[in-house]
């Protein structure tokens, strides 16, 4: 019995793989001009939540190409230049007649809001902030800020002074306290005063794209709840409210986020607070609003999943929500103009890796870029699966087991017919 079929069939599954192709643009199932480039430069257009669920994990298959050329390009991320609060040290904390009297120690950085840790409840306060470079210098006046805790009105607190942007290494408040109407109970002192934190200046604020926008909104029980389908590798990262533009109450309610993925037992959940408050009370007029959330969604990376909003109303009427927004913060497609002011964006091939640009490594955004613009979603009609480049062992492995009991069986029927003619 001759072996040479088996050694065929083994040459086989170690063949060399299928070379790819000279046009890597027909591996893409997607495709999208770039569209109302003007001029010459640095270029970046928002990219839109379209492209998530289309798109290979991370946007690692974006590619740009203009007449065959790969043209580099990167990704931004929306995200504040300082992404962590500091402390400001309390210094020369102390009573001045009925006030409360301090100064801060700021970070050497600008700074817009001041977050004060003050003990206490149910309290008005008034706080009159000055600064300087230092101690001596004569103080520039920044304002006065109402602060309170009404928690007894089921209202929340404030303990933040909203600033204009400002770098003065030192800041002077003085703190006059009251109880809140109707209550009793608490004294200013020096100790409510647990120290303070200077979160990122407003000016670096994150910018944020709506993803889904819900306007079926649902009462069930004593919960306003809205849901959502979420599509795989769509990035969820707030949840936003909007209310009837006539409603002028004040509230303060408990949020809870569900996401179940579509293969997991366990349901994700996000807790947060939406809340108004619009009072003049002793003559101190109360302004705070909070209509969103950070919901960093886990599960919604790979897989597709179900998103349910469920705002708390207790026994208050329900609020007038419009909309619910689920948002992403803002990622900008950029790229050079000057050499490609006309390319076409694809996407769509999971096999692709990261690219590796120095242009992404360099970039470096600026107030001057051009502005740019991502046409409609398009199918690739030139799309070809691409070529399965694994040998045929890699594609066929139980292959390889049945050509080794091939082996076995033929070696065996040697082994058996060298015996018969072997003398006895």
């Amino acid at each position: 019995m001759s072996l040479a079929p088996v050694l065929l069939l083994a040459a086989w599954l170690q063949g060399a793989p299928q070379p790819p192709a000279t046009q890597p643009q027909q591996y893409f199932r997607y495709h999208r001009s770039v569209m109302a480039v003007q001029g010459r430069g640095e270029a970046c257009s928002v990219i839109d939540p379209g492209i998530f669920p289309n798109a290979a994990p991370s946007l690692k298959d974006l590619r740009l190409y203009q007449d065959g050329r790969e043209i580099p390009y990167a990704v931004t991320l929306s995200e504040p230049e300082q992404l962590d609060s500091d402390s400001a040290r309390v210094l020369n904390l102390g009573m001045r007649g009925a006030s409360i009297v301090f100064d801060l120690e700021m970070p050497s950085r600008s700074y817009t809001d001041v977050v004060l840790d003050l003990t206490g409840k149910d309290y008005l306060a008034t706080a009159s902030v000055t600064g300087g470079d230092s101690p001596d210098t004569t103080p520039t006046k920044l304002g006065e800020f109402t602060l309170f805790d009404l928690t007894s009105q089921h209202l929340s607190h404030t303990t933040t002074l909203h600033l204009q942007e400002s770098n003065l290494r030192f800041l002077h408040v003085v703190l006059t306290a009251s109880p809140a109407p109707g209550t009793v109970g608490f004294t200013a002192s020096p100790q409510m005063v647990q120290g303070a934190t200077v979160p990122p200046s407003r000016e670096a604020q994150t910018l944020y794209t709506t993803a889904i926008a819900l306007r079926d909104i649902q009462q069930r029980g004593h919960q306003t709840v809205a849901k959502a389908s979420l599509p795989a590798r769509l990035p969820i990262e707030r949840v936003s409210f909007l209310l009837a533009p006539e409603y002028k109450g004040n509230f303060s309610r408990d949020v809870m986020l569900s996401v179940h993925a579509a293969h997991q037992t366990e349901v994700e959940r996000i807790s947060g607070a939406i809340l108004r408050v619009h009072l003049n009370q002793t003559g101190r007029e109360i302004r705070q609003q909070q209509l969103s959330i950070p919901a960093v969604l886990g599960s919604n990376l790979q897989e597709s999943a179900q998103l349910e909003v469920a705002v708390e109303n207790g026994d208050d009427a329900p609020l007038p929500i419009t909309e619910v927004l689920l948002e992403m913060r803002q990622r900008q497609l950029c790229f050079d103009a000057s050499v490609a002011p006309k390319p076409e964006l694809f996407y769509g091939d999971a096999a692709l890796p990261t690219p590796q640009y120095d242009f992404a490594r360099l970039f470096s955004p600026s107030a001057h870029l051009i502005q740019a613009q991502l046409g409609p979603e398009q199918r690739n009609v030139g799309y070809h699966a691409r070529p399965d480049t694994r040998s045929a062992a890699e594609r066929h492995p139980d292959l390889i087991w049945i050509v080794l009991m091939i082996v076995v069986c033929v070696l065996a029927v040697v082994a058996l017919r060298s015996s018969r003619a072997l003398p006895r």
